[in-house]
């Protein structure tokens, strides 16, 4: 019969003294948090029969935070998945023991989002949220910074100078490299198109501002046509695409910044085969993973969500523990990028 772990096999496990693993199980004398979680992951690993009560007593030590998160499109699996994310990454917390409000957003006006945050304001110790550049909700952001609760920026930033922090890709950083990539893979030089799905969003303003700065430096022998706004909405962006491959006998490729690439999938399907296009598109979904698989898309870039609410766990804990910050910063994440020969 195997022998049992003890105190001593931890200490061993984590490092330790037996007289620190000691303090931690018998709750003797308060311990850094750091500490006590190796305690804890070296009782995990070497199957200490009271690691369970150990993590129920670090739990109940640490402080207790309600954090909201509003984001957008309830169907679509972009958001699904983020949503998941977002629950996991609170439960998963280490330094405090968190419930999450997650509400989906019906619309990106402000006459919802407003009052969906000064909701969330008055239940919730720290927000997130997927919103546009509005004066009206930087307005409210403000209100809530003013009472001490922090606003942070997801995927597409806004407030800029109110909210407590950004965390997303460089999306500038993401518009410059799909234009390599659409400058290197296409055949011939010709006309060039992008997809946003509103100019209120800095994000694929950010990613317009890019792509067409890339080309200007670097590939001056495309021509990009004026910007197509699709409102991300898939019927939009179908027509919009099928209307573009129509009436462009040049167009050589485009690049849906922002929501909305169903429907281009779709028109490529539809009467695309004959084009020669170069399609880009943001994030990995069902449909952009089949339609890579399918030769239809050339490349998808992606955010990394597990990441992100991973990073966004630490940064709400710190703005509550702390406040709210006068150094407001930005949190760029590595993006993935999803092409036929990898998904």
């Amino acid at each position: 019969m195997a022998k049992r772990p003890t105190i001593a096999d931890i200490a061993r496990e984590a490092g330790l003294s037996v007289a620190t693993v000691d303090r931690v199980l018998n709750a003797r004398h308060p311990v850094r948090e750091e500490t006590a979680q190796r305690v804890l992951a070296a009782a995990q690993a070497i199957g200490y029969h009271a690691a369970g009560l150990i993590k129920q007593r670090l739990q109940r030590d640490l402080p207790q935070y309600r954090l909201g998160f509003i984001l957008r499109k309830p169907t679509h699996h972009f958001y699904q998945r983020l949503a998941r994310e977002v629950e996991a990454a609170v439960n998963a917390a280490k330094c405090f023991h968190g419930t999450s409000l997650i509400e989906f957003a019906p619309s990106h006006m402000p006459c919802d989002l407003v009052p969906l945050l000064k909701e969330f304001g008055a239940r919730c110790h720290a927000i997130a949220m997927v919103a546009p550049d509005h004066p009206a909700i930087t307005a409210a952001v403000q209100e809530l910074k003013a009472k001490g609760i922090p606003v942070f920026s997801l995927l597409s930033d806004f407030a800029e100078g109110v909210r407590e922090g950004y965390i997303g890709l460089d999306n500038r950083k993401v518009g410059r490299t799909t234009a390599w990539m659409l400058s290197k893979v296409a055949r011939r030089p010709g006309k060039v198109a992008i997809f946003v799905g509103s100019h209120r969003f800095q994000g694929q303003e950010l990613r317009e501002v890019g792509f067409r700065s890339y080309f200007r430096e670097n590939a001056p022998t495309f021509e990009l046509l004026d910007p197509l706004v699709n409102l991300e909405a898939r019927q939009i962006t179908y027509e919009a695409t099928l209307d573009l491959m129509q009436r462009e006998p040049e167009l050589t490729g485009f690049y849906v910044a922002g929501g909305g690439m169903e429907g281009a999938i779709s028109a490529l399907r539809d009467e695309g085969e004959s084009r020669d296009l170069v399609a880009i598109v943001n994030e990995i979904t069902p449909e952009s993973r089949a339609a890579l698989a399918d030769g239809i898309i050339t490349m998808s870039v992606a955010t990394p969500q597990r990441l992100l609410c991973q990073e966004l766990m630490t940064l709400m804990a710190q703005a509550i523990k702390v406040g709210t910050s006068e150094t407001l910063g930005q949190t760029f994440l590595p993006f993935e990028i999803y092409l036929p020969e990898n998904i």
